[in-house]
């Protein structure tokens, strides 16, 4: 790696933008005794419910470690499975309205600590910057 290549430069401060967030988010999670992979799902979960199996296929989890993590926030009150509304075979997980309501404090809390960040941008360069990721984020 070369100081001068920009992929190298750009390489860096993703991962570094990466761990600041993850760090924030892990706080976040510790303080409401929830992991960062218990915090990944309410976000995926916020606004859709899934099937089980499209849901840990998406976080890179085997089904039986997704049924623990679903079985602990059951019990909880946080999340619920229910039949999938199109295939009765099938079975999704949702969000309770009490794992709603903790969702939406849970981005409340990371938006207030990532405010004072996103502050130090020009409403431009915040618009240029989520046009620049959302190929990223899309996966194409």
């Amino acid at each position: 790696m070369t100081a001068d290549d920009p992929v190298d430069e750009l390489i860096d401060a993703l991962v570094r933008c990466t761990f600041q967030v993850t760090g924030l988010l892990t706080r976040i999670g510790a303080e409401n005794d929830l992991s960062l992979t218990q915090l990944r799902v309410f976000g995926i979960l916020r606004d859709r419910r899934l099937r089980v199996t499209d849901l840990a296929a998406y976080l890179g989890l085997d089904k039986s470690t997704m049924s623990g993590l679903i079985d602990r926030a059951e019990r909880r009150g946080l999340l619920a499975r229910a039949k999938n509304q199109t295939d009765g075979r099938a079975v999704d997980v949702l969000l309770t309205p009490t794992g709603q309501d903790l969702t939406r404090r849970l981005y409340g809390e990371a938006r207030a600590a990532l405010i004072p960040d996103l502050d130090r941008l020009t409403p431009p360069q915040r618009s240029q910057l989520l046009t620049l990721l959302q190929p990223l984020l899309t996966g194409g």
